[in-house]
């Protein structure tokens, strides 16, 4: 069977024996429409189901009422962070477009700009960039909101959490249970929120007086490969760590099967905490214990932000950083004796 064809304007005319300014008329509200042409003319759209073209509306009115979120990838975090910033896009007005790299980014410091410009102007009015790899102004006209930058606040308006806190609170978590031998798995060197819960990792040793063992300090990159490889090099040494804090959710879970691999019980003979609080965390066996940031919180004050923004408001904060906690399960027990 054939693919149906796009309906036109003027398919609409056609349709309803009007011309095609009417129809134009009547998509845009304008006066010089008699009553029943309009309700006519309404009812024809409905029925052939026609919509009118985003550019031509973004060429015409300067608004397409659509705004799109940019992420390298789909994956735990960033689904999450969409499903807020669904929530917070009901009765704006506006719509919602996602656009993912697919994980193929090429350049990594640059992909955000190439496909900002790609959407920018025509196609949507502002934009969430979530975990931008360079401090973007954005194009001119079009606002935009930051997620999780790579190198913390920055020009652009942003939202991230307290992540140097989190680290510290996942650490303090396993020192307060006796752990003394506690490993880490990093997140990406490159990104700021990494870097700041390694910071809190490293802090809240020195405040137990703990000596940071550079040797348990392991790449994690928020990669299960990678993860995983570094987890079985840590257990499989003879004076192995006690506990691991994992810089997210993802890694954890890798930490755990690496583990299992390794005939290691979690909690039993291997503690493990991992940062996010994604779905995935509490459906694993065991569930894991966690930071959680409040993601879909993130996802929902980016979008309100970035509204207020395109409606020319003047927001007094546009630097947005939200709360850490700890949230206990299964995975974190004292050391074995």
């Amino acid at each position: 069977m054939p693919p149906r064809s796009r309906v036109t304007i003027r398919d609409v005319a056609a349709q309803a024996g009007v011309s095609v300014a009417t129809v134009s008329k009547v998509l845009n509200n304008r006066y010089g429409v008699s009553p029943d042409t309009f309700a006519r003319v309404t009812a024809v759209i409905k029925d052939l189901g026609y919509e009118a073209s985003l550019v031509a509306q973004s060429l015409r009115n300067r608004r397409t009422n659509v705004i799109g979120i940019l992420v390298a990838d789909i994956e735990p975090f960033s689904t999450e962070l969409l499903k807020g910033a669904a929530d917070a896009i009901r009765g704006t007005g506006f719509e919602l477009v996602v656009y993912s790299a697919g994980g193929r980014t090429g350049d990594p410091t640059g992909w955000e700009l190439r496909y900002l410009t790609r959407l920018s102007g025509t196609l949507v009015d502002g934009a969430v960039l979530v975990t931008p790899a360079v401090d973007l102004e954005g194009i001119p006209g079009t606002p935009v909101v930051a997620v999780d930058p790579h190198t913390g606040r920055a020009a652009l308006p942003t939202v991230d959490s307290d992540n140097l806190h989190g680290g510290r609170l996942a650490t303090e978590h396993l020192l307060a249970l006796g752990h003394r031998r506690i490993a880490m798995l990093t997140g990406r060197a490159d990104l700021k929120s990494a870097q700041q819960r390694e910071t809190g990792y490293r802090g809240a040793l020195a405040s137990a007086g703990v000596a940071v063992d550079e040797d348990l300090v392991r790449r994690g990159d928020y990669d299960a490969g990678v993860a995983a490889a570094s987890a079985r090099e840590l257990l499989a040494g003879p004076d192995r760590p006690t506990a691991i804090f994992a810089a997210n959710d993802t890694t954890a879970i890798a930490a755990i099967e690496a583990a299992r691999e390794l005939g290691l019980r979690v909690p039993e003979d291997l503690s493990v905490v991992g940062f996010d609080n994604i779905p995935e965390s509490a459906l694993c066996t065991p569930p894991i214990t966690t930071v959680q940031q409040p993601i879909r919180e993130m996802g929902h004050q980016a979008l309100e932000l970035l509204v207020r923004l395109i409606n020319g408001e003047e927001p007094a904060d546009t630097h947005i950083t939200l709360g850490t906690e700890l949230v206990v399960r299964q995975s974190t027990r004292p050391p074995t004796p």
